[in-house]
């Protein structure tokens, strides 16, 4: 009996007994449906935290007065900074000291890096409400003062109007670029409109001067629901961050390493640090948050390997229960093989096959729906179609495996069938 021979008979035996067949692939394919699934999920919010945690290019930084802790759960320990290295002596009076205009205004004025561009910032509210006329966003606009140069560091750009100005900054005055999703609420017919309109931000009158090219808001980011005045304009709110943050941008990736070394040098004199004492300050390069976050995610990975592994187990005992059936049913039919010139290694291979061709397709479906149901994220995270193509592949390699292991011993049962014993079997 050739391989070919075994297989044909193996794949009638399969189509044969459909529903001893339909539930095993069922028990498999919700095994690895679990899996793929959970994996192009993350795959999807991996790309979308990627996509939208990086504030800034590729080639800049910020420089912050303390950790931005990420918290799942459990209490709020951002108002902390992060311990320094052991070893290390430091201040703790300046562990957590807000920075200061005159130290961000140092830092910008005597940053020497060459062909770097300097911005300082200070965050306002993040929950407000804007009006204009008989319309209003939601209450979730982020309130930014900037500069000169804060929207090419944090990678904005304008679609109508114009930057802050010098006299902008120096007075303080009201007006603001305002996000395109606040736009599109209130200038809802033609957003490009909302120049030189005045609105209503805090109750305190603003003129718009100027509208920003979307950046892709996302569930995890609302980049586009901002509106930016100056950074003196911004003092004038009680619930203002207390600390400046400043933001580098370098001409190519490159320079960043340098250009960070120049930073904490820079930095450090700014804050007025003698040599003993440790940084009071914090350098977060544009993809930090995108790593913490993408670092969260592999423990849910893991997760997810665990139960489709678990299922699996369950599945291979399940098959390896329904294939010793299978050998107790086709008693005769292994004598008759046997009678007939057949070997034991056809009738192993035979059994083989079947639990192999059952292993495969519980595999086959558990993809295809796992792969569409982590693409229901895609499409809630705006991100393109995904597949996890190494986990695709290693989901075939392990219900192979299965399939070997759950067809291994009911396959020797049958291949050690006496024929004559076999075919008196009733």
């Amino acid at each position: 009996m050739t391989i070919q021979d075994s297989f044909v008979l193996a794949w009638r035996t399969v189509k044969g007994n459909k529903l001893r067949t339909g539930i095993t692939v069922a028990i498999i394919a919700f095994g690895i449906m679990a899996l793929i699934g959970i994996i192009t999920a993350i795959s999807a919010m991996n790309q979308s935290l990627k996509e939208n945690f990086s504030f800034m290019g590729a080639n800049a930084f910020s420089v912050r007065y303390k950790e931005i802790n990420a918290r799942m759960g459990g209490p709020n320990n951002d108002d902390e900074f992060a311990k320094s290295k052991k070893g290390q002596k430091e201040k703790k009076s300046n562990l957590g000291k807000p920075i200061r205009v005159e130290e961000a205004t140092y830092f910008k004025d005597h940053f020497g890096f060459s062909r770097a561009v300097v911005s300082i910032s200070r965050r306002g509210s993040g929950n407000n409400e804007l009006h204009y006329k008989d319309k209003k966003t939601n209450p979730q606009v982020s309130l930014m003062g900037g500069d000169e140069n804060y929207l090419a560091v944090n990678g904005y750009s304008l679609t109508a109007g114009r930057n802050l100005n010098n006299v902008d900054i120096e007075s303080g005055r009201n007006v603001c670029m305002i996000g395109s999703n606040v736009a599109a609420k209130l200038f809802p017919t033609k957003p490009e409109s909302c120049i030189d309109k005045i609105i209503l931000l805090q109750s305190k009158p603003y003129r718009v001067i100027g509208l920003l090219k979307s950046k892709g808001s996302s569930a995890m980011m609302r980049q586009d629901d901002i509106a930016i005045t100056s950074v003196k304009n911004v003092r004038q709110y009680e619930n203002a961050n207390p600390s400046y943050s400043i933001g580098v941008m370098v001409n190519n990736v490159t320079e960043l390493d340098p250009a960070i070394g120049e930073t904490t040098e820079q930095m450090r004199k700014a804050r007025r640090l003698i040599p003993t004492e440790a940084d009071n300050f914090v350098i977060d390069k544009s993809d930090k948050f995108a790593e913490m976050f993408i670092g969260f995610l592999a423990g849910i990975s893991g997760a997810a390997g665990a139960i489709g592994m678990i299922t699996l187990i369950g599945a291979a005992i399940g098959l390896m229960n329904i294939m010793l059936v299978s050998v107790s049913e086709r008693t005769r039919e292994v004598g008759l093989i046997k009678a007939i010139g057949g070997k034991k290694k056809d009738v192993r291979r035979q059994f083989l096959f079947e639990s192999v061709c059952i292993s495969l397709l519980g595999a086959v479906f558990g993809i295809i729906l796992g792969v569409g149901v982590g693409n229901i994220f895609s499409l809630v995270l705006n991100t393109g179609f995904v597949i996890p193509w190494f986990w695709v592949v290693t989901g075939i390699i392990i219900c192979s495996i299965v399939g070997l292991a759950a067809g291994i011993y009911p396959a020797m049962k049958a291949a050690s069938l006496n024929p004559i014993n076999a075919l008196r079997y009733e």
